[in-house]
Protein backbone atom coordinates (compact mmCIF):
# COMPACT_ATOMS: atom_id res chain seq x y z
CA UNK A 1 0.00 0.00 0.00
CA UNK A 2 1.00 3.43 -0.28
CA UNK A 3 1.70 5.75 1.89
CA UNK A 4 0.14 8.92 2.32
CA UNK A 5 3.46 11.17 2.46
CA UNK A 6 4.17 9.79 -1.73
CA UNK A 7 1.59 12.02 -3.01
CA UNK A 8 3.55 14.70 -2.59
CA UNK A 9 6.41 13.18 -5.01
CA UNK A 10 3.49 12.05 -7.01
CA UNK A 11 2.39 15.68 -7.57
CA UNK A 12 5.03 17.24 -8.16
CA UNK A 13 5.55 14.97 -11.05
CA UNK A 14 2.39 15.49 -12.42
CA UNK A 15 2.42 19.30 -12.31
CA UNK A 16 3.64 19.79 -15.97
CA UNK A 17 0.42 18.30 -16.77
CA UNK A 18 -2.00 19.98 -14.89
CA UNK A 19 -3.66 23.41 -15.10
CA UNK A 20 -2.05 25.99 -13.67
CA UNK A 21 -5.10 26.81 -10.99
CA UNK A 22 -4.49 23.16 -10.05
CA UNK A 23 -1.03 23.79 -9.40
CA UNK A 24 -2.14 26.49 -7.22
CA UNK A 25 -4.42 24.62 -5.02
CA UNK A 26 -2.22 22.28 -4.75
CA UNK A 27 1.37 24.44 -3.62
CA UNK A 28 -1.17 26.69 -1.15
CA UNK A 29 -5.00 26.31 -2.02
CA UNK A 30 -4.96 29.87 -0.15
CA UNK A 31 -4.27 28.63 3.02
CA UNK A 32 -2.14 31.79 3.88
CA UNK A 33 -5.21 33.96 4.33
CA UNK A 34 -7.35 31.93 6.72
CA UNK A 35 -7.02 31.09 10.53
CA UNK A 36 -5.09 28.35 12.34
CA UNK A 37 -5.99 24.91 11.06
CA UNK A 38 -8.58 23.91 13.63
CA UNK A 39 -9.91 27.11 14.49
CA UNK A 40 -13.20 29.08 14.04
CA UNK A 41 -13.80 31.28 11.87
CA UNK A 42 -11.98 29.88 9.36
CA UNK A 43 -11.49 33.23 7.65
CA UNK A 44 -11.69 36.83 9.40
CA UNK A 45 -12.82 38.04 6.38
CA UNK A 46 -16.09 36.88 4.85
CA UNK A 47 -15.55 34.07 1.62
CA UNK A 48 -18.21 33.06 -0.77
CA UNK A 49 -18.57 30.24 -2.82
CA UNK A 50 -20.93 28.22 -4.81
CA UNK A 51 -21.89 24.74 -4.69
CA UNK A 52 -23.60 21.59 -6.79
CA UNK A 53 -25.16 20.02 -4.87
CA UNK A 54 -28.45 16.99 -4.35
CA UNK A 55 -31.74 18.34 -3.52
CA UNK A 56 -34.18 16.44 -1.54
CA UNK A 57 -37.99 17.19 -1.34
CA UNK A 58 -38.03 17.44 2.53
CA UNK A 59 -35.06 20.06 2.73
CA UNK A 60 -37.25 23.50 1.61
CA UNK A 61 -33.98 25.66 0.80
CA UNK A 62 -31.27 25.08 1.39
CA UNK A 63 -29.99 28.75 1.16
CA UNK A 64 -32.34 29.91 4.19
CA UNK A 65 -31.98 26.71 6.01
CA UNK A 66 -31.13 27.08 9.77
CA UNK A 67 -28.24 24.55 9.21
CA UNK A 68 -26.34 26.79 6.47
CA UNK A 69 -27.09 29.98 9.06
CA UNK A 70 -25.25 27.69 11.64
CA UNK A 71 -22.41 26.93 8.94
CA UNK A 72 -21.83 30.86 7.58
CA UNK A 73 -22.01 31.94 11.58
CA UNK A 74 -18.98 29.17 12.69
CA UNK A 75 -16.87 29.53 9.53
CA UNK A 76 -17.81 32.94 8.17
CA UNK A 77 -17.75 31.27 4.91
CA UNK A 78 -21.28 31.79 2.62
CA UNK A 79 -22.43 29.84 0.00
CA UNK A 80 -24.36 29.90 -2.99
CA UNK A 81 -26.60 26.61 -3.56
CA UNK A 82 -27.22 25.14 -7.20
CA UNK A 83 -29.61 22.34 -5.49
CA UNK A 84 -30.62 19.68 -8.66
CA UNK A 85 -32.79 16.27 -8.46
CA UNK A 86 -30.99 13.14 -7.97
CA UNK A 87 -32.17 11.97 -11.31
CA UNK A 88 -31.23 15.29 -13.20
CA UNK A 89 -27.84 15.89 -11.49
CA UNK A 90 -25.67 13.96 -13.85
CA UNK A 91 -27.14 15.44 -16.92
CA UNK A 92 -27.11 18.83 -15.39
CA UNK A 93 -23.10 18.77 -14.44
CA UNK A 94 -22.32 17.26 -17.40
CA UNK A 95 -23.47 20.31 -19.31
CA UNK A 96 -22.18 22.64 -16.55
CA UNK A 97 -18.73 21.29 -17.42
CA UNK A 98 -18.86 21.79 -20.90
CA UNK A 99 -20.27 24.98 -21.45
CA UNK A 100 -17.41 25.75 -18.44
CA UNK A 101 -20.36 27.25 -16.16
CA UNK A 102 -19.77 25.16 -12.89
CA UNK A 103 -19.27 25.92 -10.43
CA UNK A 104 -16.38 26.27 -7.03
CA UNK A 105 -17.76 22.78 -5.19
CA UNK A 106 -19.97 19.60 -5.49
CA UNK A 107 -21.40 17.66 -2.99
CA UNK A 108 -23.17 14.74 -2.31
CA UNK A 109 -22.90 14.02 -5.88
CA UNK A 110 -19.35 12.36 -7.84
CA UNK A 111 -18.82 13.76 -11.36
CA UNK A 112 -16.82 11.36 -13.46
CA UNK A 113 -13.08 11.69 -12.03
CA UNK A 114 -11.31 10.28 -14.56
CA UNK A 115 -12.55 12.76 -16.78
CA UNK A 116 -13.48 15.77 -15.59
CA UNK A 117 -10.11 15.43 -13.13
CA UNK A 118 -7.65 13.71 -14.81
CA UNK A 119 -8.13 14.14 -18.50
CA UNK A 120 -9.86 17.37 -18.07
CA UNK A 121 -7.83 19.30 -15.04
CA UNK A 122 -11.67 20.76 -13.81
CA UNK A 123 -11.48 18.88 -10.53
CA UNK A 124 -8.14 19.88 -8.78
CA UNK A 125 -5.78 17.24 -7.15
CA UNK A 126 -6.44 17.53 -3.53
CA UNK A 127 -3.63 15.18 -1.73
CA UNK A 128 -1.35 17.87 -0.40
CA UNK A 129 -4.34 20.05 0.24
CA UNK A 130 -6.24 17.01 2.58
CA UNK A 131 -3.20 16.39 4.55
CA UNK A 132 -2.63 20.50 4.80
CA UNK A 133 -6.34 21.54 6.20
CA UNK A 134 -8.23 18.47 7.33
CA UNK A 135 -6.83 17.03 10.79
CA UNK A 136 -10.50 15.73 11.51
CA UNK A 137 -10.71 14.01 8.30
CA UNK A 138 -7.07 12.75 8.84
CA UNK A 139 -7.96 11.04 11.97
CA UNK A 140 -11.24 9.51 10.58
CA UNK A 141 -10.73 8.44 6.84
CA UNK A 142 -6.78 8.28 6.64
CA UNK A 143 -6.98 4.63 6.21
CA UNK A 144 -8.64 5.59 3.01
CA UNK A 145 -6.97 7.28 1.38
CA UNK A 146 -5.60 4.76 -1.21
CA UNK A 147 -8.92 3.55 -2.04
CA UNK A 148 -9.98 7.42 -3.21
CA UNK A 149 -6.83 7.63 -5.67
CA UNK A 150 -7.58 7.41 -9.37
CA UNK A 151 -5.51 5.43 -12.06
CA UNK A 152 -2.91 8.56 -11.96
CA UNK A 153 -2.28 8.15 -8.03
CA UNK A 154 -4.01 11.31 -7.61
CA UNK A 155 -7.15 12.39 -5.29
CA UNK A 156 -9.72 14.04 -6.63
CA UNK A 157 -12.69 13.49 -4.37
CA UNK A 158 -13.42 13.48 -0.85
CA UNK A 159 -14.90 10.03 0.55
CA UNK A 160 -17.63 10.12 3.21
CA UNK A 161 -18.19 7.10 5.40
CA UNK A 162 -22.17 6.03 6.35
CA UNK A 163 -22.27 2.28 7.48
CA UNK A 164 -25.57 2.74 7.46
CA UNK A 165 -27.06 -0.91 8.09
CA UNK A 166 -31.03 -0.72 7.03
CA UNK A 167 -28.89 0.94 3.62
CA UNK A 168 -26.54 -1.91 2.86
CA UNK A 169 -29.89 -3.93 2.72
CA UNK A 170 -31.52 -0.58 0.89
CA UNK A 171 -33.86 -2.56 -1.62
CA UNK A 172 -37.38 -3.20 0.33
CA UNK A 173 -40.80 -4.31 0.08
CA UNK A 174 -43.92 -3.57 1.67
CA UNK A 175 -47.00 -4.82 2.16
CA UNK A 176 -50.40 -3.22 3.62
CA UNK A 177 -51.17 -6.08 6.41
CA UNK A 178 -54.74 -4.41 6.71
CA UNK A 179 -55.40 -5.77 3.48
CA UNK A 180 -53.54 -9.01 4.18
CA UNK A 181 -56.09 -9.49 7.55
CA UNK A 182 -59.17 -8.30 5.14
CA UNK A 183 -58.43 -11.24 2.53
CA UNK A 184 -57.40 -13.80 5.03
CA UNK A 185 -54.06 -14.46 4.04
CA UNK A 186 -50.45 -14.82 5.28
CA UNK A 187 -47.58 -12.94 4.12
CA UNK A 188 -46.30 -14.43 1.03
CA UNK A 189 -43.26 -16.81 1.33
CA UNK A 190 -42.69 -17.93 -2.56
CA UNK A 191 -43.44 -16.47 -5.88
CA UNK A 192 -46.15 -18.81 -5.82
CA UNK A 193 -47.98 -17.39 -2.53
CA UNK A 194 -46.97 -13.91 -3.65
CA UNK A 195 -49.30 -13.87 -7.29
CA UNK A 196 -51.62 -16.17 -5.47
CA UNK A 197 -52.07 -12.93 -3.17
CA UNK A 198 -51.78 -10.13 -5.76
CA UNK A 199 -54.71 -12.34 -7.70
CA UNK A 200 -56.77 -12.51 -4.86
CA UNK A 201 -56.51 -8.98 -4.61
CA UNK A 202 -56.51 -8.04 -8.16
CA UNK A 203 -60.26 -9.70 -7.93
CA UNK A 204 -61.18 -8.10 -4.60
CA UNK A 205 -60.49 -4.80 -5.23
CA UNK A 206 -60.42 -4.41 -8.23
CA UNK A 207 -59.81 -0.53 -8.45
CA UNK A 208 -56.97 -0.88 -5.66
CA UNK A 209 -52.90 -1.51 -7.00
CA UNK A 210 -51.59 -4.74 -5.96
CA UNK A 211 -48.12 -3.94 -6.97
CA UNK A 212 -46.88 0.23 -6.97
CA UNK A 213 -43.51 1.34 -7.85
CA UNK A 214 -41.30 4.08 -9.84
CA UNK A 215 -39.01 4.42 -12.17
CA UNK A 216 -37.18 6.88 -10.56
CA UNK A 217 -36.57 7.26 -6.42
CA UNK A 218 -34.26 5.10 -3.72
CA UNK A 219 -34.78 1.28 -4.22
CA UNK A 220 -38.55 1.95 -5.64
CA UNK A 221 -38.52 -0.63 -8.69
CA UNK A 222 -40.47 -3.29 -7.93
CA UNK A 223 -38.44 -5.31 -10.62
CA UNK A 224 -35.67 -4.99 -9.10
CA UNK A 225 -36.76 -6.41 -5.49
CA UNK A 226 -39.15 -9.29 -7.58
CA UNK A 227 -35.29 -10.11 -9.50
CA UNK A 228 -34.22 -11.43 -6.66
CA UNK A 229 -36.08 -14.97 -6.31
CA UNK A 230 -34.39 -15.28 -9.67
CA UNK A 231 -30.66 -13.69 -9.64
CA UNK A 232 -29.07 -10.84 -8.12
CA UNK A 233 -29.71 -7.54 -9.90
CA UNK A 234 -27.19 -5.57 -8.88
CA UNK A 235 -28.47 -2.33 -9.80
CA UNK A 236 -25.11 -1.48 -11.80
CA UNK A 237 -25.41 -0.34 -15.57
CA UNK A 238 -25.62 -3.03 -17.26
CA UNK A 239 -26.73 -5.05 -14.34
CA UNK A 240 -23.39 -6.07 -14.62
CA UNK A 241 -22.17 -8.68 -11.26
CA UNK A 242 -19.33 -10.95 -10.43
CA UNK A 243 -18.84 -14.10 -10.73
CA UNK A 244 -17.47 -16.08 -7.34
CA UNK A 245 -14.13 -16.68 -9.83
CA UNK A 246 -13.79 -12.89 -10.02
CA UNK A 247 -15.75 -12.70 -13.89
CA UNK A 248 -17.98 -9.98 -14.70
CA UNK A 249 -21.26 -10.72 -16.31
CA UNK A 250 -24.58 -8.59 -17.14
CA UNK A 251 -27.21 -10.93 -15.19
CA UNK A 252 -29.42 -9.13 -17.55
CA UNK A 253 -28.48 -11.49 -20.16
CA UNK A 254 -29.03 -14.77 -18.25
CA UNK A 255 -31.92 -17.35 -18.37
CA UNK A 256 -32.18 -16.63 -14.63
CA UNK A 257 -33.21 -12.68 -15.90
CA UNK A 258 -35.55 -14.22 -18.97
CA UNK A 259 -37.21 -16.12 -16.40
CA UNK A 260 -37.38 -13.47 -14.24
CA UNK A 261 -39.41 -11.10 -16.27
CA UNK A 262 -41.50 -14.41 -17.44
CA UNK A 263 -42.79 -14.55 -13.64
CA UNK A 264 -43.00 -10.73 -13.91
CA UNK A 265 -45.09 -10.56 -17.10
CA UNK A 266 -47.66 -13.49 -15.54
CA UNK A 267 -48.17 -10.62 -12.58
CA UNK A 268 -49.38 -8.04 -14.70
CA UNK A 269 -51.09 -10.22 -17.12
CA UNK A 270 -53.50 -10.57 -13.98
CA UNK A 271 -53.68 -6.52 -13.37
CA UNK A 272 -51.34 -6.77 -10.28
CA UNK A 273 -49.14 -4.05 -11.69
CA UNK A 274 -50.09 -0.61 -12.45
CA UNK A 275 -48.74 0.85 -15.81
CA UNK A 276 -47.66 3.94 -13.62
CA UNK A 277 -44.52 2.60 -12.31
CA UNK A 278 -42.52 2.28 -15.30
CA UNK A 279 -42.53 6.08 -15.54
CA UNK A 280 -43.81 7.62 -12.60
CA UNK A 281 -41.08 9.21 -10.12
CA UNK A 282 -40.89 8.50 -5.94
CA UNK A 283 -43.15 11.21 -5.24
CA UNK A 284 -45.46 10.68 -7.70
CA UNK A 285 -45.92 7.34 -6.03
CA UNK A 286 -45.92 9.01 -2.97
CA UNK A 287 -48.98 11.17 -3.94
CA UNK A 288 -51.34 7.69 -4.39
CA UNK A 289 -50.00 6.13 -1.66
CA UNK A 290 -51.61 9.21 0.82
CA UNK A 291 -55.09 8.91 -0.89
CA UNK A 292 -57.50 8.66 1.30
CA UNK A 293 -58.24 4.94 0.43
CA UNK A 294 -54.68 4.01 0.59
CA UNK A 295 -54.86 2.13 -2.84
CA UNK A 296 -51.08 -0.20 -2.68
CA UNK A 297 -50.76 -3.54 -1.54
CA UNK A 298 -46.96 -3.90 -1.41
CA UNK A 299 -44.81 -1.17 -2.63
CA UNK A 300 -41.32 -0.76 -2.88
CA UNK A 301 -39.24 2.14 -0.73
CA UNK A 302 -35.61 1.88 0.36
CA UNK A 303 -37.77 3.03 3.72
CA UNK A 304 -41.66 2.68 4.09
CA UNK A 305 -41.31 6.75 5.57
CA UNK A 306 -40.57 7.98 2.26
CA UNK A 307 -43.93 7.20 0.94
CA UNK A 308 -45.94 7.78 3.83
CA UNK A 309 -44.91 10.18 6.92
CA UNK A 310 -45.67 8.60 10.47
CA UNK A 311 -46.84 11.44 11.88
CA UNK A 312 -49.35 13.10 9.77
CA UNK A 313 -50.52 10.30 8.32
CA UNK A 314 -49.92 7.31 11.29
CA UNK A 315 -52.72 4.48 10.95
CA UNK A 316 -52.08 3.81 7.42
CA UNK A 317 -48.08 4.10 8.18
CA UNK A 318 -48.71 1.35 10.66
CA UNK A 319 -50.18 -0.59 8.72
CA UNK A 320 -47.42 -1.27 6.46
CA UNK A 321 -45.20 -3.96 7.48
CA UNK A 322 -41.29 -5.08 5.66
CA UNK A 323 -41.36 -8.32 3.80
CA UNK A 324 -38.20 -11.02 2.74
CA UNK A 325 -37.94 -11.86 -0.48
CA UNK A 326 -39.64 -14.27 -2.18
CA UNK A 327 -38.40 -18.04 -2.43
CA UNK A 328 -38.04 -18.99 -6.53
CA UNK A 329 -38.76 -21.87 -8.44
CA UNK A 330 -35.77 -23.02 -8.52
CA UNK A 331 -35.12 -21.92 -4.42
CA UNK A 332 -33.51 -18.52 -5.05
CA UNK A 333 -34.34 -15.97 -2.23
CA UNK A 334 -31.75 -12.83 -2.69
CA UNK A 335 -31.52 -9.23 -0.73
CA UNK A 336 -28.57 -7.73 -2.41
CA UNK A 337 -26.34 -6.79 0.19
CA UNK A 338 -24.43 -3.74 -0.95
CA UNK A 339 -21.32 -4.30 0.95
CA UNK A 340 -19.01 -1.47 -0.25
CA UNK A 341 -21.99 1.21 -0.38
CA UNK A 342 -20.42 2.31 3.30
CA UNK A 343 -17.72 4.34 1.51
CA UNK A 344 -19.09 6.42 -0.46
CA UNK A 345 -15.89 7.87 -2.18
CA UNK A 346 -17.20 10.50 -4.24
CA UNK A 347 -18.96 12.84 -1.89
CA UNK A 348 -17.05 16.62 -2.23
CA UNK A 349 -14.79 17.42 -4.93
CA UNK A 350 -13.25 21.00 -5.91
CA UNK A 351 -13.11 22.41 -9.37
CA UNK A 352 -10.21 24.88 -10.60
CA UNK A 353 -12.66 27.68 -10.50
CA UNK A 354 -12.27 28.30 -6.46
CA UNK A 355 -10.24 30.66 -5.05
CA UNK A 356 -9.59 28.85 -2.06
CA UNK A 357 -9.86 25.37 -1.90
CA UNK A 358 -7.84 25.19 1.59
CA UNK A 359 -10.68 27.45 3.03
CA UNK A 360 -12.96 24.86 1.34
CA UNK A 361 -11.20 22.09 2.85
CA UNK A 362 -11.52 23.57 6.69
CA UNK A 363 -14.85 24.67 5.82
CA UNK A 364 -15.69 20.70 5.29
CA UNK A 365 -13.41 19.50 7.44
CA UNK A 366 -16.22 20.49 10.05
CA UNK A 367 -18.44 17.31 9.71
CA UNK A 368 -15.10 14.97 10.60
CA UNK A 369 -15.57 16.64 13.70
CA UNK A 370 -17.28 14.66 16.94
CA UNK A 371 -20.53 16.50 16.31
CA UNK A 372 -20.15 18.15 12.80
CA UNK A 373 -22.22 15.05 11.17
CA UNK A 374 -25.13 15.21 13.95
CA UNK A 375 -25.74 18.87 13.62
CA UNK A 376 -25.74 18.35 9.76
CA UNK A 377 -28.27 15.47 10.01
CA UNK A 378 -30.99 16.91 12.58
CA UNK A 379 -29.62 20.63 13.41
CA UNK A 380 -27.03 22.58 15.43
CA UNK A 381 -28.81 23.34 18.58
CA UNK A 382 -26.96 21.05 20.69
CA UNK A 383 -29.34 20.32 24.15
CA UNK A 384 -32.43 21.14 22.07
CA UNK A 385 -32.03 19.09 19.05
CA UNK A 386 -30.32 16.16 20.30
CA UNK A 387 -27.71 15.64 23.49
CA UNK A 388 -24.16 14.01 23.02
CA UNK A 389 -23.47 11.17 25.42
CA UNK A 390 -26.75 11.40 27.44
CA UNK A 391 -26.23 10.41 31.26
CA UNK A 392 -29.88 8.92 31.68
CA UNK A 393 -28.87 5.21 30.80
CA UNK A 394 -30.12 5.10 27.37
CA UNK A 395 -28.92 2.17 24.85
CA UNK A 396 -28.20 2.50 21.31
CA UNK A 397 -29.45 -0.08 18.53
CA UNK A 398 -26.59 -2.18 19.54
CA UNK A 399 -27.20 -2.30 23.26
CA UNK A 400 -24.41 -0.37 24.09
CA UNK A 401 -24.42 2.66 25.89
CA UNK A 402 -25.97 5.23 23.49
CA UNK A 403 -23.36 8.25 22.20
CA UNK A 404 -26.42 10.76 21.62
CA UNK A 405 -30.55 10.92 22.32
CA UNK A 406 -32.12 13.02 19.38
CA UNK A 407 -34.55 15.04 20.57
CA UNK A 408 -38.40 13.86 19.32
CA UNK A 409 -38.60 17.35 17.42
CA UNK A 410 -35.86 16.69 15.44
CA UNK A 411 -36.36 13.35 14.66
CA UNK A 412 -36.18 12.39 10.91
CA UNK A 413 -39.28 12.75 9.00
CA UNK A 414 -40.20 13.01 5.49
CA UNK A 415 -42.12 16.17 5.80
CA UNK A 416 -40.54 19.23 4.77
CA UNK A 417 -38.08 20.90 6.83
CA UNK A 418 -35.66 23.54 6.95
CA UNK A 419 -34.03 22.98 9.97
CA UNK A 420 -31.30 20.86 9.08
CA UNK A 421 -29.60 19.20 5.43
CA UNK A 422 -30.76 15.63 6.32
CA UNK A 423 -28.65 12.96 4.37
CA UNK A 424 -27.49 15.70 2.05
CA UNK A 425 -24.13 15.67 2.68
CA UNK A 426 -20.50 14.47 2.88
CA UNK A 427 -21.01 12.49 6.29
CA UNK A 428 -19.06 10.42 8.76
CA UNK A 429 -20.97 7.70 10.50
CA UNK A 430 -19.55 4.88 11.19
CA UNK A 431 -21.56 1.78 12.08
CA UNK A 432 -21.18 1.95 15.54
CA UNK A 433 -22.22 5.65 15.60
CA UNK A 434 -24.83 4.86 13.69
CA UNK A 435 -26.23 2.50 15.87
CA UNK A 436 -25.46 4.48 18.64
CA UNK A 437 -28.46 6.72 18.76
CA UNK A 438 -30.62 6.56 21.96
CA UNK A 439 -33.12 3.92 21.31
CA UNK A 440 -35.75 2.84 24.13
CA UNK A 441 -35.79 -0.93 23.35
CA UNK A 442 -39.59 -0.66 23.76
CA UNK A 443 -39.67 2.34 21.66
CA UNK A 444 -43.09 2.49 19.45
CA UNK A 445 -41.75 1.49 15.64
CA UNK A 446 -45.14 3.34 14.34
CA UNK A 447 -43.61 6.54 15.66
CA UNK A 448 -41.16 8.89 13.95
CA UNK A 449 -38.98 8.16 17.20
CA UNK A 450 -38.75 4.32 16.11
CA UNK A 451 -37.90 4.40 12.76
CA UNK A 452 -34.27 3.32 12.83
CA UNK A 453 -35.61 0.33 15.01
CA UNK A 454 -38.37 -0.23 12.55
CA UNK A 455 -35.22 -0.44 9.65
CA UNK A 456 -33.01 -2.18 11.75
CA UNK A 457 -35.16 -4.83 12.98
CA UNK A 458 -36.65 -5.18 9.15
CA UNK A 459 -33.35 -5.24 7.67
CA UNK A 460 -31.89 -8.07 10.60
CA UNK A 461 -35.29 -10.38 10.54
CA UNK A 462 -36.16 -10.04 6.90
CA UNK A 463 -33.33 -9.31 4.67
CA UNK A 464 -29.64 -10.21 6.09
CA UNK A 465 -30.51 -13.95 6.24
CA UNK A 466 -31.02 -13.90 2.41
CA UNK A 467 -27.80 -11.83 0.96
CA UNK A 468 -26.11 -12.93 -1.60
CA UNK A 469 -23.62 -15.51 -1.07
CA UNK A 470 -20.43 -15.85 -3.59
CA UNK A 471 -19.52 -19.26 -1.82
CA UNK A 472 -22.51 -20.84 -2.53
CA UNK A 473 -22.00 -19.84 -6.00
CA UNK A 474 -23.93 -16.44 -6.05
CA UNK A 475 -23.09 -13.31 -8.39
CA UNK A 476 -21.87 -10.61 -6.08
CA UNK A 477 -21.75 -6.71 -6.14
CA UNK A 478 -19.29 -4.89 -7.32
CA UNK A 479 -16.65 -3.18 -5.64
CA UNK A 480 -15.75 0.88 -6.31
CA UNK A 481 -13.82 0.74 -9.40
CA UNK A 482 -11.22 3.16 -11.02
CA UNK A 483 -11.21 4.00 -14.52
CA UNK A 484 -8.37 5.15 -16.85
CA UNK A 485 -9.65 8.69 -19.24
CA UNK A 486 -9.90 6.92 -21.65
CA UNK A 487 -11.84 4.33 -20.37
CA UNK A 488 -14.24 6.39 -18.68
CA UNK A 489 -14.16 8.31 -21.98
CA UNK A 490 -15.52 5.50 -23.62
CA UNK A 491 -18.02 4.25 -20.96
CA UNK A 492 -19.76 7.69 -20.67
CA UNK A 493 -22.15 6.67 -24.08
CA UNK A 494 -21.94 3.10 -23.75
CA UNK A 495 -23.96 2.78 -20.01
CA UNK A 496 -26.37 5.15 -20.58
CA UNK A 497 -27.48 3.32 -24.39
CA UNK A 498 -27.12 -0.21 -22.43
CA UNK A 499 -28.62 0.66 -19.28
CA UNK A 500 -31.75 2.71 -21.28
CA UNK A 501 -32.52 -0.56 -23.58
CA UNK A 502 -32.24 -2.89 -20.54
CA UNK A 503 -34.95 -0.71 -19.35
CA UNK A 504 -36.98 0.17 -22.45
CA UNK A 505 -36.87 -4.06 -22.86
CA UNK A 506 -37.85 -4.92 -19.60
CA UNK A 507 -40.99 -2.82 -19.76
CA UNK A 508 -42.00 -4.42 -23.38
CA UNK A 509 -41.19 -7.63 -21.96
CA UNK A 510 -43.31 -7.34 -18.86
CA UNK A 511 -46.07 -5.64 -21.05
CA UNK A 512 -46.16 -8.44 -23.81
CA UNK A 513 -45.06 -5.92 -26.84
CA UNK A 514 -41.55 -7.87 -26.83
CA UNK A 515 -42.12 -11.73 -26.87
CA UNK A 516 -39.72 -13.65 -24.26
CA UNK A 517 -39.32 -16.41 -26.53
CA UNK A 518 -39.30 -14.78 -30.06
CA UNK A 519 -37.74 -11.77 -29.60
CA UNK A 520 -35.18 -12.45 -26.79
CA UNK A 521 -32.22 -13.06 -28.93
CA UNK A 522 -32.38 -9.84 -30.76
CA UNK A 523 -32.78 -8.15 -27.46
CA UNK A 524 -29.26 -10.00 -27.01
CA UNK A 525 -27.89 -8.86 -30.07
CA UNK A 526 -28.96 -5.14 -29.24
CA UNK A 527 -27.77 -5.03 -26.36
CA UNK A 528 -23.77 -6.15 -28.14
CA UNK A 529 -24.79 -3.44 -30.44
CA UNK A 530 -25.13 -0.97 -27.70
CA UNK A 531 -21.52 -1.87 -26.36
CA UNK A 532 -22.26 -4.53 -23.50
CA UNK A 533 -19.10 -6.77 -24.04
CA UNK A 534 -17.20 -3.80 -24.81
CA UNK A 535 -18.72 -2.65 -21.09
CA UNK A 536 -18.11 -5.41 -19.29
CA UNK A 537 -14.52 -5.86 -20.62
CA UNK A 538 -13.51 -2.37 -19.33
CA UNK A 539 -15.07 -3.36 -16.49
CA UNK A 540 -12.94 -6.22 -16.36
CA UNK A 541 -9.98 -5.06 -17.42
CA UNK A 542 -10.56 -2.36 -14.11
CA UNK A 543 -11.04 -5.05 -11.31
CA UNK A 544 -8.46 -7.22 -12.56
CA UNK A 545 -5.74 -4.38 -12.37
CA UNK A 546 -7.27 -3.35 -8.49
CA UNK A 547 -7.68 -7.16 -7.21
CA UNK A 548 -5.38 -9.37 -9.28
CA UNK A 549 -2.84 -7.54 -10.14
CA UNK A 550 0.22 -9.22 -8.86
Amino acid sequence: MRKFTKAAAMLCAAAMVIPSASVFAAEDGGASELTEVGTYPISEEPLEFTMFRTNMPNVEDFQTNDFTKYMEDLTNIKFTFEAVARDDRAEKLNMEFNTNTYPDVIMHYAPDAAKWGVEEGILIPLDDLIEANMPNYMEKMGQYLDQMRETDGHIYQLAGLNECYHCQYARKMWVNTKYLDEMGVDVPQTTQEFYDVCKKFVETYPDKIAIGGASSGWYVDFVAWLMGSFTLDSGEYGKLALTPDGEMVSAATTEEWREGLRYIKSLYDIGAIYDGNFTQDSEQLRTIMNQEDVPVLFVPFGTISDGIDSDSNNEVYRQYQCISPLEGPDGTRITPYFKYSGLETGSFSITDKCSNPAAVLRWVDYFFSEKGDISAQFGADEGKDWVWEPNDGSVGLNGEPAMYKISDDAQYSSEVQNHDWQDLVIRYAPAEYRLGAATDPDVDTGTSAGLEKLLYDATKEKQEPYGQNPENGDLDVLPDLKMTADESTELQTIQVEVKNYINSAKVAFITGTKSLDDDWDTYLKELDACGLQTMIDIYQAAYDRQFKAE
